[in-house]
């Protein structure tokens, strides 16, 4: 008994096969198109236009300063803790910094985090002769409003216009903030 077997000509098989691969390969395409699109966009929308939030730093004397203030200068805003190694480790750096910049016209506020004992903070910046402002962050309010900055050190560079241009999680590449702060300052 012989068994008859036929099949569809090779050349159909072949064209619908190719049909669907590449209608497959259009559509991995356009995913992906439009993942990178929406991802621009966020990227665009998040960074590049973010304002830093409108709050007033209270430093040590009691002294208030606000965001609004310090329009048209260039910002630092550190948060930190004295329980935080790195934050101590480094701190020295961050008055380099400042001291290299001041006279550019940087501003420099070292925000306390909430967990932060006042009195250790008081005790580091009076030892350390920390020379730019130092606040307390008692409530977490300010931390929240950079949003919800929970890891130390965390640090944001605010240019003139009060956009944030730069957030540093963790010690900065100092060569590269350096640069940042010259092409700010200028």
């Amino acid at each position: 008994m012989t068994r008859d077997f036929t099949f569809p000509p090779l050349k159909i098989m072949q064209t619908s096969s190719a049909s669907a691969a590449s209608k497959a390969v259009w559509i991995k395409l356009m995913a992906a198109l439009l993942v990178l699109v929406l991802a621009a966009a966020g990227y665009f929308s998040f960074f590049a236009q973010q304002k830093a939030p409108e709050v007033t730093f209270v430093d040590l004397q009691g002294n208030k300063l606000s965001t609004q203030d310090l329009r048209g200068k260039v910002v630092m805003v550190n948060f930190w803790a004295t329980s935080c190694t790195t934050c101590v480790k480094e701190m020295p750096q961050m008055v380099e910094t400042y001291k290299k910049y001041k006279d550019r016209g940087l501003e420099f506020v070292a925000v306390a985090m909430s967990y932060d004992p006042p009195n250790y903070v008081l005790n580091y910046t009076q030892t350390r002769q920390l020379p730019f402002k130092v606040a307390l962050d008692t409530e977490g309010k300010l931390a929240k409003s950079f949003g919800d900055v929970q890891m130390t050190p965390t640090t944001f560079v605010i240019d003139k216009q009060g956009h944030i241009v730069k957030r540093y999680l963790g010690e900065p590449d100092w060569d590269g903030l350096h640069a940042l702060l010259d092409q700010s300052l200028t």
